[in-house]
């Protein structure tokens, strides 16, 4: 089966900064990948040229059988409304609106009639386990009631993959969890795949792979130091 998503020696640069330096990776559907590596390595250039964001400056990006680099912008923002939710690390609510009104947008993007978006957008707050937040909006909920509604927001078109970056980079370490917790049971349940960046390693553990991002390109992880057997000669050590 060929790949989900494809990224084909891809680079990228800001200006005379290099972001991406000809990096490769495949992702198979129902996957979950962590993408980490220190901070301004390339984790999330990585992540926005995957999801059509941003277009590489060379290679290509495949979803499914559709060079995504190749489209021009309209079709691209079609093709990631459809298919692609997005969860970054501060939210991005629509701060005019309700958590609720939020979630229901995208789905009158796709065609919904406004009372079956906001049932929807209810019932998905229920599956975050914050359906209390329904009436309020972004300027009301603390951290990690606002990352429970934009991972419901995310889910709520039931994409084919959700693209998240440091999505509990903001919150403590209980709201983080919590929030985590609830995007994978979502996206694990539905088959969704998930390409997660992050830094901390805890976060990382619960994804099916891990793979490091250093200067732009792929890095194997370092393998571990281990004391010379003492009964080899010395010559074999």
């Amino acid at each position: 089966m060929a790949p989900l998503l494809q990224a084909r020696d891809i680079a990228k640069s800001f200006g005379r900064t290099p972001a991406l330096r000809g990096l490769s990776l495949t992702i198979d559907a129902g996957e979950v990948v962590a993408v980490t590596g220190p901070s301004g390595s390339g984790k999330s250039t990585l992540l926005h040229c995957l999801a059509g964001i941003t277009r590489p400056d060379a290679g290509e990006v495949r979803f499914g059988d559709t060079r995504l680099d190749r489209l021009d912008e309209e079709t691209r923002t079609r093709l990631r409304r459809d298919n692609f939710g997005v969860v970054l690390q501060f939210g991005h609510l629509v701060p005019e609106l309700t958590a609720a009104e939020n979630i229901a947008l995208p789905l009158m993007f796709a065609g919904a009639e406004r009372r079956a978006a906001h049932a929807a957008a209810v019932e998905w707050l229920g599956r975050v386990g914050a359906v209390e937040c329904a009436h309020l909006r972004p300027g009301d909920l603390s951290g990690g009631q606002a990352q429970r509604v934009a991972v419901a927001r995310a889910l709520a078109t039931e994409p084919s993959v959700i693209f998240a970056d440091e999505p509990t980079g903001a919150l403590d370490t209980i709201a983080g969890e919590q929030v985590l917790a609830r995007l994978l049971d979502a996206v694990r349940s539905r088959g969704t795949t998930l390409v997660l960046v992050t830094h901390d390693n805890q976060v990382a553990a619960y994804a099916d792979r891990e793979v490091i991002v250093r200067d732009g390109r792929l890095a194997e992880p370092a393998e571990p130091y281990r004391e010379p057997d003492a009964t080899l000669p010395e010559a074999t050590r």
